[in-house]
Order: C-alpha cells, then sequence, then structure tokens
C-alpha cells in the first residue's frame, strides 16, 4: 500500500472499538487487508489492537501501529513512562509511530518540555517515527524550530470534504508535514451527500470509497474508523478510486468549515 513520510496512506481509526466487540472488528479489518492501526492512550483500545495483530497471526513488521499521548500525560514526569505503558499494553515492542494527541491547553504544561519528551522518547527507541495531533500552524512552527526540519512524520488533524483546512493544509506542505485525516467522512455524513453518491456510483464503489480517496488524492493520509464489515470493505476500496480533476474540483467546493471535533480544550484553529 502506498505510503506518505513512511506512514500507511490508509489506516484504521479504533476509538469506541472497546472489549471483546473491539478486537473482533480490528481482526476482521485486518483481514480484509487493513494494516495501519491507530489508537491513543485516551481511547482505551491500546490492548486490544496489540491482541487483533496477534491473533492474525502476521508479522508484527506487516503492521503500522501509532498511540498518541494523552494530554495528562504531557508533564516531564508522566510522559515517558505513560510511553513505556502504552507500549507494554499493546505488547508489539516499539510502535511505529508516537504522536501528541492534543497540544496543552494555554500551556499549562510548557511546550518545549512535552516537544523534547516527544523526541527523547524516539531516542529511547520507544517509537520509530514521531508527530503531533491537532496541533496549529503556530504549534508546528514552534515544533519545527524546537526539533528541526524532518522532525515531525504528521499531523494528525480533523479533515474531511466539509473541512478541508486550506490554511494549515497548506502551510503543512511547507514544512514537509503531511496530514493525518481524522474523521475523514465526517461522522457518516459523506454517505448521504448527493455529490458522493453520483460520483461514488460513476466509479461502483460507496460514497465513503470516493471521499476517502478525494482525501488521499489532497496528500493526506486518512484512518477511517467502523466495526461495520459492509463499511471497513467499502472503505479500504477508497485506494482503488482515481478521481478525475473535474471530480476533484467538485468535491473542493464542499468546503464549508465544518467541524466535528472541538472541545473545550481546542486550540485556536487556523480554519
Amino acid at each position: 500500500m502506498q505510503s506518505l513520510s513512511g506512514i500507511p496512506i490508509l489506516g484504521l481509526g479504533t476509538y469506541g472499538r472497546r472489549e471483546d466487540a473491539g478486537v473482533e472488528a480490528m481482526s476482521k479489518a485486518i483481514e480484509i487487508g487493513y494494516r495501519h492501526i491507530d489508537t491513543a492512550q485516551t481511547y482505551d483500545t491500546e490492548a486490544n489492537v496489540g491482541e487483533a495483530v496477534r491473533r492474525s497471526g502476521l508479522p508484527r513488521e506487516n503492521f503500522f501501529i501509532t498511540t498518541k499521548v494523552a494530554n495528562f500525560n504531557l508533564s516531564r514526569d508522566l510522559f515517558r513512562p505513560s510511553v513505556e505503558k502504552s507500549v507494554e499494553t499493546i505488547g508489539l515492542g516499539p510502535v511505529d509511530l508516537l504522536l501528541i494527541h492534543w497540544p496543552s491547553h494555554k500551556d499549562e504544561v510548557p511546550f518545549e518540555h512535552y516537544i523534547k519528551a516527544l523526541a527523547e522518547a524516539q531516542q529511547r527507541g520507544l517509537a520509530r517515527l514521531i508527530g503531533v495531533s491537532n496541533f496549529t500552524i503556530a504549534h508546528l512552527n514552534r515544533a519545527v524550530s524546537l526539533l528541526g526540519p524532518g522532525a515531525i512524520a504528521t499531523n494528525q488533524v480533523e479533515i474531511h470534504p466539509y473541512l478541508q483546512a486550506p490554511k494549515l493544509c497548506a502551510h503543512a506542505r511547507q514544512l514537509g508535514i503531511v496530514q493525518t485525516a481524522y474523521q475523514p467522512l465526517a461522522q457518516g455524513r459523506v454517505s448521504h451527500d448527493p455529490v458522493f453518491e453520483k460520483i461514488a456510483a460513476r466509479h461502483g464503489v460507496a460514497a465513503s470509497a470516493a471521499a476517502l480517496a478525494f482525501l488521499m488524492a489532497e496528500g493526506h493520509i486518512v484512518i477511517p474508523a467502523s466495526s461495520n464489515e459492509g463499511h471497513l470493505r467499502d472503505n479500504f476500496r477508497a485506494t482503488e478510486v482515481n478521481l478525475s480533476a473535474e471530480e476533484m474540483s467538485e468535491i473542493r467546493t464542499l468546503e464549508r468549515g465544518l467541524r466535528v471535533i472541538n472541545p473545550s480544550m481546542s486550540p485556536v484553529w487556523d480554519d
């Protein structure tokens, strides 16, 4: 599968995939062909990710595993122990990608402390690649100034056809940082969109596959989540879809700044 910055372009989100049902959903996804699996300390799915991978019987090196450090573990005394616990909980050795889940709200934890702790975790062999999540342009600039160009593999942020984040994406490209789109289907909204229904029918796929194909063609990594086997298969077919220039232009007109995830700890967004 194609990759960007060493990260497979299509992955599986695991938020909400808890308990035995969560393991079953991940196992089904692996059977379908998913190899990039995204978890986080706050999802309570790290153990399930490890279990699903082990149940598959496939070699560890076939998988790309991402986890994220929670905002309450950003301080110097908590950061590394929390990462070590995540690695132990997943049980597959070092993760492939370690992210800061959210920047510290109002700099309650000094930015330099957790960015340097992130780099230290990589240096200690706890993660192969490092990145960030929910970072703004200002945050990305600060991170690059501290760690240097090329250190940050990705910025995982909400991006979908109704929130294309043009300012953030353009600036990240200048910095050489790939965006990973979470909520890429806008919590299922694309499935009922007449634009996607029309384009998807033309390509013989589901609307979700057309939407994911658009985001990947824009240069983003996507991590849709589902427990439904049919939806998992529909989403995976996005890698087969090649949209025309006219279709890409039509989808770009859907941008309307619709943000689905915006908790109180959110930074001031650029788009």
